[in-house]
């Protein structure tokens, strides 16, 4: 995420420049271990190219993000690696500013992501 080509591509296709992090978060339930699955079955995302061999692509998913007991939200996107042995539970979060600070929550806190189309 600190790369600057990365920075530059995350700019041209969300808007902003990410906060120089992901936020790595899991499902909680099954359920949404299978809502994700159909996610990246379903929808294409937006794609992102590396700009230097020896990269890996990604997919970028907007979202919004916010914390279960505060509804206001903060716009960011799912970045996820397009590499053959990558977490399928593994969800990583961008977004403008630093989401555990923003929301003041700590580890195992939950939010609730929403998928814009």
């Amino acid at each position: 995420m600190a790369l600057d080509w990365v920075q530059d591509l995350l700019n041209e296709r969300l808007g902003y420049h990410p906060f120089p992090a992901t936020l790595n978060v899991r499902p909680k339930s099954a359920e949404d271990a299978r809502m994700w699955r159909r996610v990246q079955r379903d929808r294409a995302g937006m794609p992102l190219t590396p700009a230097a061999d020896g990269h890996c692509g990604a997919k970028l998913y907007r979202v919004e993000i916010y914390p279960e007991e505060n509804r206001i939200k903060v716009g960011g996107a799912i970045l996820l690696p397009e590499v053959d042995d990558y977490p399928q539970d593994k969800i990583e979060i961008v977004a403008p500013v630093r989401v555990k600070d923003h929301f003041r929550i700590d580890d195992g806190d939950q939010l609730t992501v929403e998928f814009l189309s």
